[in-house]
């Protein structure tokens, strides 16, 4: 039985204009894997995933699981609109070599998605798929939330083996793992929530910072482990301006920013989403140097 406790950084997806740039994504995770991280997850929110097509998400995951060393985890992001698209994906990735899939909640049709509507569709994904389902709660961008009652029972499923609850809400992600048997493993996405949910139980977190400060990110990881909370806040209190600065203010585009600020390859966006402008990259800048990063 995978445990999948640790930090995971959702992988920035790097683009040469308009394709994928796979040279340049096997360069950053080999920068990634330096550091003590418990694995990788591609195809997330970070990762650009509703603009990718599958045939791309197919490659990303190949090119991802060539450059990931055996020790560490693969979990490849396979949600989608249409529980069959989601299953097509999921068996693919497994395929590829995914340790894990991150399953987010469907919800272009959210007024429809109750409950028993998205049991039903983990479920059948679960039944399926050849290894572990996470579940994806971000309903700051599905306009969904996983309420604790229906994790704990989804948690029932042996093969849905934990949730990535990126809402930011710690007393909700207590409440799961109160709910939830010991092998399901919660993980936050919000960085601001890392160490608090640490406090609770978490498992870890799967945290976008993690792109640009992952050694940081294990550290708090490490200090936790240990008991060293006052250390662990220290490290969290200096890492929350390039969350709420960065991660928050501009997002994909400014985390890409600030990669390529630190040597790393970021690139562009893909279209709708924006970078951020000449001004924003000096700030940007001046976050990194006061943290301690640049």
């Amino acid at each position: 039985m995978i445990d999948f406790q640790g930090v995971y950084p959702p992988v920035l997806t790097p683009f040469r204009g308009s394709e994928v740039a796979h040279d340049k994504l096997a360069a950053n995770l080999a920068r990634l894997n330096r550091f003590p991280l418990a694995g990788y997850v591609m195809l997330g929110s970070t990762g650009e995933f509703p603009l990718l097509g599958e045939g791309e998400k197919e490659r990303v995951i190949a090119t991802a699981r060539e450059h990931t060393p055996g020790d560490r985890l693969l979990i490849a992001g396979t949600g989608g609109e249409s529980t069959d698209a989601c299953l097509r994906l999921t068996k693919r990735a497994a395929q590829l070599g995914a340790s894990a899939v991150l399953v987010i909640t469907p919800s272009y049709y959210k007024r429809m998605m109750a409950p028993p509507a998205l049991i039903r569709h983990y479920r059948t994904i679960a039944d399926a798929s050849p290894v572990p389902v996470l579940l994806y709660n971000f309903p700051a961008n599905t306009g969904i939330n996983l309420e604790p009652d229906t994790v704990a029972r989804l948690a029932e499923h042996p093969n849905i083996r934990g949730i990535k609850d990126s809402s930011g809400n710690v007393p909700q992600a207590a409440e799961v793992i109160r709910l939830t048997p010991k092998t399901f493993q919660v993980f936050v996405g919000s960085p601001i929530a890392f160490l608090p949910a640490l406090v609770v139980g978490a498992a870890g977190g799967i945290l976008a910072i993690a792109n640009v400060a992952p050694g940081a990110c294990c550290d708090i990881w490490r200090l936790a482990q240990a008991g060293q909370w006052a250390e662990a806040r220290a490290i969290a209190a200096r890492l929350a301006p390039v969350a709420s600065g960065i991660g928050t203010r501009y997002g994909v585009g400014g985390l890409k920013a600030a990669l390529e600020l630190l040597g790393g390859y970021g690139g562009p966006t893909r279209p709708p989403l924006p970078m951020p402008d000449g001004d924003g990259v000096e700030e940007i800048r001046e976050i990194l140097a006061t943290a301690g990063l640049l």
